[in-house]
């Protein structure tokens, strides 16, 4: 009886150490799991009516992070990236590299990053624990300080702090995404698809528009925790005409802003929200203003009306 209950107390221990980890501290392992370990997760991304299954597979190859990204369904769709380049292969299209840190439409690259820096617009909770994917998980709650943005929650792998669950949701704990891994698998080394990736001679980053010297946009107002990122100028799809474009972020957060002269350029009238998705169009002096993101649609249309020229 005494040798089941050392053994008991054994198998607890682990847990029972980590129950003085902050959600901070949390948050902080998985983002160094997310840079530094070798792993494969199988996950399905879930919104409104679409589901994605994935698989996505990261490693290190000579100090840079070297990453997969696989749709399963549908036509052949992949990303990789190798440092701070990612390469989109598709069927239809030429393959095509970009400057970024992170694989786009995963997890937010922010839970890779600094958390430090999400602390003006969120504050950080424990929740509970469950099992996801066979594994045991902790619970952390990002919740946004003020009803500009969205509230977050992730379950982190108890064993290596990668992430086992990701949910967006409204004000109202509304679902809006979630990724969901079914399968994580810890590497002992780097897997012959990421060597092939490192030594591929992948087609050279794609130049950013140069924009245009003229009007300087600014904001009168913006959530806390949001800077403005980005400035340049965008062709609208299907349209020769041109428009300021300013990408606004708080490290998880994003909001594009097109602004164009009231008549220059065929502007989206409509409201939609779709998969957290929001946009909104506004009249501004005597510009139109276009603001998107996965932000409250309230958020959107006091950014588009605080723009000013300057």
């Amino acid at each position: 009886m005494r040798l089941i209950l050392l053994g008991l107390l054994f198998l607890n221990f682990p847990v029972m150490a980590q129950e003085a980890i902050s959600a901070k501290a949390w948050l902080e392992n998985m983002s160094q799991a997310l840079r530094e370990q070798e792993f494969k997760i199988s996950l399905i991304q879930l919104q409104a009516d679409h589901i994605r299954p994935l698989v996505y597979i990261h490693g290190k190859i000579a100090d840079q992070e070297v990453a997969f990204l696989e749709h399963l369904n549908g036509p052949p769709k992949n990303a990789v990236r190798v440092g701070q380049t990612v390469t989109f292969i598709e069927h239809d299209q030429p393959a095509y590299s970009v400057a970024a840190k992170r694989i786009q439409g995963l997890f937010p690259p922010a839970f890779a990053d600094d958390f430090s820096a999400l602390e003006s617009g969120y504050q950080f909770v424990l929740g509970g624990r469950t099992r996801l994917a066979g594994r045991p998980g902790q619970l952390v709650r990002i919740i946004p300080n003020d009803n500009y943005r969205y509230g977050y929650q992730v379950w982190l792998d108890m064993e290596t702090s990668l992430p086992l669950r990701y949910d967006m949701l409204t004000q109202d704990k509304q679902l809006l995404e979630q990724i969901l891994v079914v399968e994580l698998l810890v590497l002992d080394e780097v897997p012959a698809i990421l060597h092939e990736a490192y030594k591929q001679d992948w087609p050279a980053v794609v130049s950013q528009s140069e924009r245009d010297a003229g009007d300087n946009w600014k904001f009168k107002w913006l959530p806390a925790g949001f800077e403005v990122l980005v400035k340049d100028s965008h062709r609208l799809m299907g349209s020769d005409e041109s428009v300021e474009y300013i990408a606004l972020s708080d490290g998880i957060a994003n909001i594009s802003v097109y602004v164009a002269r009231a008549g220059d350029a065929q502007m989206p009238e409509e409201l939609v929200t779709r998969n957290g998705l929001s946009l909104v169009t506004e009249r501004v002096g005597n510009a139109e203003v276009v603001a998107v993101g996965k932000v409250p649609t309230e958020t959107l249309a006091r950014v588009a009306k605080s723009i000013t020229i300057e």
